[in-house]
């Protein structure tokens, strides 16, 4: 699907990055191997106060609907309140992202 193309993302992430919304950890496009294999990607979020891998892509293949998943963890995140805010703001930036990526391929394929 042209909506999930690394190169697309890439200009999606770009723009939201223009957004100007506070990033405190590192957004960026990986490489997947699509079922037709085809150039497709997903976006990670690496978070700044957790070490949880998250990743952001559609639900399912020819879905408009994106999903974000928080990877199981082996060892428990303890925060102080103010580790804790941090979290909930990269968390919260990460349901933006999340939010403005379906958008984008809503309208990308109307």
């Amino acid at each position: 699907m042209p909506f999930r193309s690394q190169d697309t993302l890439q200009e999606w992430l770009d723009e939201f990055h223009d957004l100007g919304y506070p990033v405190s950890g590192t957004l960026k496009v990986l490489p997947q191997d699509g079922e037709d294999g085809s150039n497709t990607g997903l976006v990670a979020v690496s978070l700044h106060n957790a070490s949880t891998v998250t990743y952001i892509q559609p639900e399912s293949q020819g879905s408009h609907r994106w999903v974000v998943t928080l990877e199981p963890r082996e060892n428990a995140v303890v925060l102080d309140a103010a580790g804790l805010h941090g979290l909930a703001s990269e968390l919260s930036i990460a349901s933006v992202l999340c939010s403005f990526l379906q958008g984008k391929s809503q309208s990308f394929s109307d």
